[in-house]
């Protein structure tokens, strides 16, 4: 009994951060809603091998942004899948919807600009993505960036650097 207060206490203190930047790497409210489910099913799984290593926040951190990026990885093998499908005769039917941008943050006069900007920051690098997301969208500071990402505070300096520069360059890419 206990643990269950304890995991409702985690769930109630963490659920709007995993929320949140279950939404900065999936894009819709719907797969960040499910994922955010996914994310406490497996903090609720892994609760009792919690060393404490680390801060309760990092260790959610660390299992949200694994889930995300496993999430992603799944969705674009379904997409190949799909595509390989297409050139072997079965076309006609689209197995995978295409991407549905759904960001409650976003006003609809502003939905393309930032659909495009998400897409150009899913195009970076994971290590490079995820520094940015953590800094510019969740507003964490580089120490506890570090530390989610088990590096060095200079490390996700240069991370961030290297994913401003490329987003940059992307944005001026796709201006020409």
């Amino acid at each position: 009994m206990n643990e269950n207060i304890h995991f409702h206490k985690l769930y109630t203190d963490h659920s709007k951060m995993v929320f949140n930047l279950c939404l900065n790497y999936l894009h819709n409210t719907e797969d960040a809603e499910e994922a955010t489910q996914d994310v406490f099913i497996k903090v609720h799984d892994k609760i009792a091998g919690f060393r404490a290593e680390s801060s309760v926040k990092t260790w959610i951190y660390r299992i949200t942004i694994t889930h995300c990026l496993d999430v992603i990885k799944a969705k674009n093998r379904q997409k190949r899948f799909g595509f390989m499908q297409s050139l072997f005769g079965k076309s006609g039917e689209e197995l995978i919807p295409h991407k549905n941008f759904n960001h409650p943050g976003v006003e609809l006069e502003d939905k393309e600009s930032v659909k495009h900007l998400y897409q150009l920051i899913d195009e970076l690098p994971e290590n490079q993505k995820t520094a940015l997301i953590l800094k510019s969208m969740d507003g964490l500071a580089g120490k506890e960036i570090a530390e989610i990402m088990k590096l060095s505070e200079k490390a996700v300096e240069s991370l961030l650097s290297r994913a401003k520069q490329n987003l940059k360059l992307k944005i001026e890419q796709t201006k020409d």
